[in-house]
């Protein structure tokens, strides 16, 4: 069992244990020491998302790894698919980012990227748990020349910005559309807006002016009805709304109508099908997309193939089994064409280049996927003990999943970085799910609920 590393790096309260800076400097240390290869001078990529706490975690970071006689290249707030970029495009051995994804400003994390782009394996997050726990590396002190240094580059936004408008098919340009872009004061407030506008869009901006307090604060891909409001008020063509590292997107249409991750993977896929770019005409997704998704691939003619929960096992299902679109209902999708992980203005650009090539609204294009009604409830925990070994709490859940037959499912799991258990119900009657899921959530809230 791992000690820090959660489903997307160690996550928590900045300043409160596992994310204090002394926590912090050990992972450098770790990291540096299982990046190092051979006698070369080896560099790492760091960068971050606009919260307070990244200054302080940033600094422990780079101690850490320069005291083990590796160089730091420090790009500054960029989004998190941005650092996997610089990282590999730069040859660097490894890229680290600094951000706790659509968590509140309070809250910080470490995620790392392997040299290729990709994020490290859970074996690899285990081995930089041991070296700090066994106390291995804690004698080795590189000294004189050997000591590792720190530089910033200041062009690491431009290189991105560049990189996201070549994924823009060059005949097409985005003239005579205004869009509503969100970047929850976060990661992308810099460079989403000037990908856009670039590419000819009349961009309306919410949330690109981070304080180092207000990231993800009432904006953002988790507050939709945001950019709805403001696409319905300035009557534009559609919305796009970031979270705080610009990992995911998700969308509103031009009736201000929010359009998903499953439904955004729907159209791409679909298109891509027709295209003969899909590879193996299957799409993979999580077990937490809508089964209207599975619906709208196979009368494409194409397959959807489900995994756990986690955008880095939807890329690892990807790598395994050579397909090159995958991705979640929240919004992390991968177009392993063109980025190794989620990569929220790419797959926008995607999105809009189909709008473009087939002159339809997105409210047009997203009738190709008709979701089921779902529900998902949080239910904080005291404990994360398997629901179904408490007798009443199983029986609750068994007598649930007769009745909805199979015209629906229950899915219930919990949160990798947070002290939650998520409760999914689908099915035919939005009313009688959501009484289920309550029914389901009492019950655990009995037996585990915290505070």
């Amino acid at each position: 069992m791992k000690k820090l590393f959660g489903t997307d790096g160690v996550r928590g309260v900045a300043n409160v244990y596992p994310m204090t800076c002394e926590i912090a400097m050990q992972i450098g240390r770790a990291a540096a020491y299982l990046f190092k290869n051979g006698h070369k001078r080896h560099r790492i990529v760091i960068g971050k998302d606009t919260r307070l706490s990244g200054y302080m975690i940033e600094n422990a970071l780079v101690e850490g790894i320069c005291s083990m006689g590796v160089d730091v290249i420090q790009v500054g707030p960029l989004p998190t698919p941005g650092i996997a970029y610089i990282t590999s495009s730069m040859r660097a051995d490894a890229g680290v980012v600094i951000s706790a994804s659509h968590n509140p400003f309070q809250d910080n994390g470490i995620k790392f990227f392997f040299k290729d782009g990709f994020k490290l394996p859970d074996a690899m997050e285990l081995e930089i748990e041991e070296l700090i726990f066994s106390e291995k590396i804690d004698s080795l002190r590189p000294v004189a020349t050997e000591v590792g240094k720190a530089s910033r580059i200041d062009d690491a936004a431009g290189r991105y910005v560049v990189f996201l408008k070549s994924t823009f098919p060059k005949e097409l340009d985005l003239v005579g559309m205004k869009i509503v872009l969100d970047c929850a004061n976060g990661a992308a407030y810099k460079v989403a807006p000037a990908v856009l506008e670039e590419l000819g869009a009349e961009v309306i901006t919410i949330g690109v002016k981070p304080s180092g307090t207000n990231i993800n604060a009432e904006c953002g891909s988790l507050h939709p009805e945001v950019i709805s409001e403001a696409v319905k008020t300035n009557k534009a063509d559609l919305g796009i709304a970031l979270d705080g590292d610009a990992d995911r997107v998700i969308f509103v249409d031009e009736f201000g109508n929010l359009v998903d991750g499953d439904q955004i993977m729907a159209i791409c896929a679909t298109e891509m099908i027709k295209q003969n770019k899909l590879a193996k005409n299957s799409l993979v997704a999580t077990v937490m997309s809508n089964m209207g998704l599975d619906i709208a691939m196979k009368k494409a003619g194409g397959t959807v193939v489900k995994t756990a929960v986690g955008d880095r096992y939807v890329v690892e299902e990807m790598i395994k089994g050579g397909y090159n679109l995958g991705g979640e209902q929240s919004g992390h999708m991968i177009f392993l064409d063109h980025n190794t992980t989620g990569d929220g203005m790419l797959s926008a650009l995607q999105l809009l280049a189909i709008i473009r090539r087939k002159n339809q609204t997105l409210s047009e294009l997203a009738k190709i996927m008709t979701p089921l009604p779902q529900v998902l409830m949080n239910v904080k925990v005291s404990e994360k003990k398997d629901v179904m070994e408490i007798p009443e709490t199983a029986k609750v859940i068994s007598s649930i999943e007769e009745k909805l037959g199979d015209k629906g499912r229950i899915l219930i799991r919990y949160s990798g970085t947070e002290p939650l258990l998520r409760i999914m119900l689908e099915g035919e009657d939005k009313c009688q799910i959501t009484a289920w899921a309550e029914e389901i959530a009492e019950a655990v809230k009995q037996s585990l609920g915290g505070e």
